[in-house]
């Protein structure tokens, strides 16, 4: 059941196509996942996903791509795409289809400073790390501790380098970043009425009352956001919800508090639809280049987002973080590591290494300081020195190739191997002793060490899991 105010309201927002709408959601929703790129072929994926679409009775021939996201998919709703190895390498993120909107709109590039303010769970932070390709610096925030704990554990399992994962307030970033950042994400925590056929407890959780906080709490962000953002640089505001308050308003509503800023005009895809200036009681101009998905009327659930623009440009002594760059160390400094690195990987790493304790990190070159920054994830965790060696991270390794490293072990997808490892469990494997890097169908999983015959399991303990 819907709730009662909520339906009052789209009856009169929809008009006729109010029981197009309604009827949406006696469907089940659709399934989909984005494939990421930054583990490497991408085609052996497809071949393999095709081949699970058809024996799942998949009608259509070969896999049904997502309009929007060129690296989205959509699939039978019966498979358990999060009950496979690929999964646990990060070869897809399993996400709804509309949510992958958005970050294609802010398209980011390689070399980029881009900021992904509100990233938890991490699939536009992802999505955003792929486009960028490893080149640049990603800083992905989320407020709430737990749920930034979540974030930072997809940063890790997609095998991203670049991203500094911070758990703050929008509000403290924006006075360490000024004119900071190339592009800003901004997928602001809403009323969540577009996810009322994905989630039915958002529809218990519903109220008047709370679309109207929401509102609130989205004009902070984008208070916080604006300043953050280099003149010239573009911002994408999204939101899974219909309520106008909250949609072509708060984009009103900022846009009246911020001339600087304006509406970019972008290219809808079929089924997409443009914002509509008379939900608002003051539209700001072209509000009708804002965008809406609607359940009945594309592959997806309910969604808006707007491009937005910032005017001028800004002089470089201008733009950056309160407390500059961040120095490092050198890695020859540590023994450790170069051992490490030396023996078992083909090329350094490269980056700017950076000491926690016995940890160490490779941020992306250019990083900002992290000084005063409450920071769960700084680039690429290489690994901690216990006992005069590097123990190699789990991030490391889900972020290497095989060719990367000098000794790998590659075992196909339904070895039971495989899964033993997954579950923590050692095998047996010929070869040099020393550090290997486990992976499925060529797509890196874990760490293992191998001695005497038996490849001891490195797997987290944390993560190990029984898949059949």
């Amino acid at each position: 059941m819907l709730p009662q105010d909520f339906t009052k309201r789209m009856e009169i927002m929809l008009g006729e196509e109010y029981e197009a709408f309604r009827i949406s959601y006696e469907h089940e929703r659709y399934q989909a996942l984005r494939i990421n790129v930054l583990k490497g072929d991408t085609g052996r994926f497809r071949q393999h996903f095709s081949h699970i679409c058809l024996e799942a009775g998949q009608k259509e021939e070969g896999p049904v791509p997502v309009p929007w996201c060129s690296t989205g998919l959509y699939y039978p709703s019966e498979i358990r795409m999060g009950k496979h190895p690929y999964h646990e390498a990060g070869v897809y993120y399993i996400q709804e289809p509309s949510a992958m909107a958005p970050a294609e709109y802010l398209e980011a590039e390689p070399g980029e400073r881009v900021l992904d303010l509100c990233g938890a769970p991490g699939g536009k932070s992802t999505q955003i790390a792929a486009s960028m390709q490893g080149r640049g610096v990603l800083v992905c925030n989320e407020i709430h501790p737990v749920r930034a704990k979540i974030l930072s554990e997809n940063i890790e399992r997609m095998g991203v380098r670049n991203a500094i994962v911070t758990n703050e307030s929008p509000a403290v970033l924006s006075r360490i970043f000024v004119n900071y950042f190339d592009k800003i994400m901004v997928d602001a925590p809403c009323s969540g009425e577009g996810m009322f056929r994905k989630n039915p407890e958002a529809r218990q959780e519903w109220s008047v009352e709370n679309v109207g906080l929401c509102a609130e709490r989205q004009a902070e962000i984008l208070e916080a956001a604006a300043g953050m953002l280099k003149p010239g640089g573009r911002m994408v505001y999204s939101t899974c919800t219909f309520s106008p308050e909250e949609n072509e308003g708060s984009i009103s509503r900022f846009l009246h508090r911020h001339e600087e800023f304006y509406i970019e005009e972008v290219p809808l895809y079929e089924g997409m639809e443009p914002g509509n200036p008379e939900w608002c009681t003051q539209p700001a101009d072209h509000i009708e280049r804002t965008i809406r998905l609607w359940p009945h009327k594309v592959r997806g659930e309910g969604h808006f987002l707007a491009v937005l623009r910032k005017r001028g440009s800004t002089p470089e002594e201008s733009s950056g973080s309160r407390y500059g760059v961040e120095k490092g160390i050198l890695l020859k400094d540590c023994r450790e590591c170069m051992e490490f690195c030396e023996t078992y990987l083909k090329e350094l790493p490269e980056g700017i290494p950076v000491r926690f304790g016995d940890t160490i990190n490779i941020l992306p070159a250019g990083a900002p300081s992290l000084h005063r920054l409450k920071v769960l994830r700084a680039g690429l965790r290489l690994g901690t020195v216990m006992k005069k060696r590097l123990e190699p991270s789990h991030s490391l390794a889900l972020a290497l190739k095989p060719e990367d490293v000098v000794y790998s072990v590659d075992l196909p997808a339904e070895d039971r191997r495989i899964f033993d490892y997954i579950n923590g469990q050692t095998f047996e494997q010929q070869g040099e002793k020393g550090w290997y890097l486990v992976s499925v169908d060529g797509y890196s999983l874990g760490f293992g060490k191998l001695a005497g015959g038996i490849m001891k399991n490195h797997y987290p303990k944390g993560l190990r899991k029984i898949l059949r």
